[in-house]
């Protein structure tokens, strides 16, 4: 037997480690290498025709674009009109993906569409399958917050390496415009509202570009960061009577504003992303002097200078671009990807820019799951 088939399967003896359990490195060592590998061969990204800079929201907020440019690094965000959705968003977006790809839609194999904001509380996927004309696709939703996207990325290279699929479209768009209160200046000033879309393609294992990752979540951080049904609606009797006792409608379904307790988020955010981050880069058994550039989900300005700084990465090698789209949840991450990679189009597809970038977008993206 081979030294390279050794690495793919467990021997007797690791089997038998544990009373028959095999060892989490034997277990981490099937995770990664049984089955295809993915590779990225499409990008795309769509955001609003409306475009609010700091100096609108002073008009009707206490605040100034001096104040939030230096606690945030944000100057401009995108909000959704009255003709645009997070569906219309999804499909400019995912068409602009299978363009770079040259990929038909019907070959699409499944289609995940990663938002917190949905059209449909149902699902949106769907519609966005039917517009696209994916019709061989399964589509479905998948919701993490800010960590969504990079959960759904994870989730495609899962399908495809033990799924047998081919193409997988993954989708990153939110409207959070639609639950923050435009009168708190705690929260207006950060939130934007964007698509974007990735499509990742069957490969080989000798070409696979996910070289590691590293997920976790930690509910215990929900009173910091959430968006809850709001309670105050009173139920209402209808008048009949269910074993005995009067029927109560409950009241009609909606959500409280967006609540944010920004300090706790950033002091978790710069304690949590450097150690997931190490993780991932351990598995792919490489360090922060083997990164060329540093993605992370742009949130605030400051959380991505702390961050580079703990992991000891230049700033040089920091993307940012929020000053002009804010915090658009996971949808920055595929903005990002596409901006870079048509500044480096010499790379793609090439691996090592994308080994990176999902390194470093799957170990910072899951830090906000466990908020």
């Amino acid at each position: 037997m081979s030294a390279e088939n050794r690495d793919v399967s467990p021997t007797s003896s690791e089997l038998k480690q544990n009373e028959g359990e095999p060892s989490s490195h034997v277990l981490a060592e099937q995770r990664r290498r049984v089955g295809r590998g993915s590779r990225l061969v499409g990008s795309g990204s769509a955001v609003p025709k409306h475009l609010i800079t700091n100096e609108d929201l002073s008009k009707f907020v206490d605040t100034s674009d001096e104040w939030i440019s230096v606690r945030t690094g944000i100057r401009n965000r995108r909000v959704l009109g009255e003709e645009e959705s997070v569906t219309s968003l999804s499909v400019e977006a995912s068409r602009k993906a299978l363009e770079m790809a040259n990929v038909k839609p019907e070959d699409v194999d499944l289609l995940l569409l990663c938002t917190s904001t949905p059209d449909d509380l149902f699902g949106s996927a769907p519609q966005v399958q039917k517009l696209l004309g994916c019709h061989n696709a399964l589509a479905f939703d998948l919701t993490a917050a800010c960590s969504g996207f990079v959960l759904g990325l994870v989730t495609a290279t899962r399908f495809i390496r033990g799924g047998g699929y081919e193409n997988v479209l993954v989708v990153g768009s939110d409207a959070l415009s639609r639950y923050v209160d435009w009168t708190d200046r705690g929260t207006c000033i950060l939130f934007g509202d964007a698509s974007g879309a990735l499509l990742l393609q069957a490969a080989t294992d000798d070409q696979d570009s996910l070289l590691g990752f590293d997920l976790r979540s930690d509910g215990n951080g929900h009173k910091h960061l959430h968006v809850t049904v709001d309670s105050v609606a009173e139920s209402s009797s209808s008048g009949a009577e269910t074993n005995g006792a009067a029927f109560l409608q409950p009241g009609k379904a909606s959500y409280e504003c967006l609540q944010m307790n920004g300090k706790e988020v950033f002091k978790f955010a710069v304690r949590a992303v450097p150690q997931v981050v190490e993780g991932a880069l351990q598995e792919a058994g490489i360090t922060g002097n083997d990164v060329d550039w540093l993605l992370l989900h742009q949130a605030n300005q400051r959380i991505l200078d702390s961050v580079s700084d703990r992991l000891h990465i230049p700033s040089e090698k920091v993307i940012s671009n929020l000053a002009n789209y804010g915090l658009a949840a996971r949808t920055r991450l595929q903005l990002d990807t596409r901006t870079w990679l048509n500044r480096d189009k010499q790379e793609f597809p090439g691996l090592k820019l994308w080994h990176q970038k999902t390194i470093k977008d799957g170990t910072f993206q899951l830090r906000t799951a466990s908020v």
